[in-house]
């Protein structure tokens, strides 16, 4: 059994997703006050669009802030499936079109070449990561640590920033951030929507295997704190 994280729930996703940037942009700012910058790192997929629209209009120094992903699909960065293109189009707009965006697709044709240039991107950037908001499939991976992956062993292991994934049964190959890498933050923000969410992440608490659940290697650590909010 892994012990809950912080767990709130919201009766609406606009409660969550109020909050929330609130808390996110709080964060940053006092970052900003302590040590000059902030770092903020986010996934993609459509649950948190109206969060990044909320946050690109809070007055905080974005030009202090240094936005990067989770992971990233090898597509081109203007393509739909482009973590990337969404939150240019959701996140860096308004006031945060300020901040300073570091992403991990680069001119590689295969994730696996771009490995060592998407960790050089990165190697500036403010650690350990301020603000980490991660989502979970319904399978339970988090990032692209797929449980279906050859790779998943090596999410989970290795002390390197970034690795290249190769899932079975999701298109394109991608690019993550580690285990290692996601865990030497100050913060770690798990935002799920819906019932079968719900649902995955009490199944995700029954025990403590992150290889047929990866979110687990997140929720069964005690380094970093993790405050879940849900809403259906």
């Amino acid at each position: 059994m892994i012990k809950e994280s912080v767990f709130k729930s919201f009766d609406s996703k606009a409660a969550l997703e109020s909050q929330l940037a609130d808390r996110i942009a709080n964060q940053l700012q006092s970052a900003i006050d302590a040590r000059g910058k902030a770092s903020l790192v986010v996934s993609g997929g459509s649950t948190p669009l109206a969060l990044f629209e909320l946050l690109s209009h809070k007055a905080i120094e974005w030009n202090d802030v240094y936005v990067t992903l989770a992971d990233e699909r090898w597509v081109d960065t203007e393509s739909d499936d482009s973590n990337e293109c969404l939150v240019r189009q959701h996140l860096l707009q308004n006031r945060a079109s300020a901040a300073k965006f570091r992403g991990l697709k680069n001119m590689f044709s295969t994730a696996e070449e771009g490995v060592e240039m998407a960790i050089e991107q990165l190697a500036n950037f403010p650690k350990p990561f301020d603000v980490v908001v991660l989502g979970m499939g319904n399978d339970g991976h988090t990032c692209s640590w797929f449980p279906c992956s050859q790779e998943i062993d090596q999410a989970l292991s290795t002390d390197a920033l970034c690795l290249a994934v190769n899932p079975g049964a999701a298109p394109h190959g991608r690019m993550t951030i580690s285990k290692q890498g996601i865990l030497a933050s100050r913060q770690i923000y798990l935002h799920i929507v819906g019932e079968q969410k719900l649902t995955v992440y009490r199944q995700a608490l029954e025990n403590e295997d992150a290889k047929t659940m990866p979110i687990r290697a997140v929720l069964g650590q005690h380094r970093t704190p993790v405050d879940v909010y849900w809403s259906a």
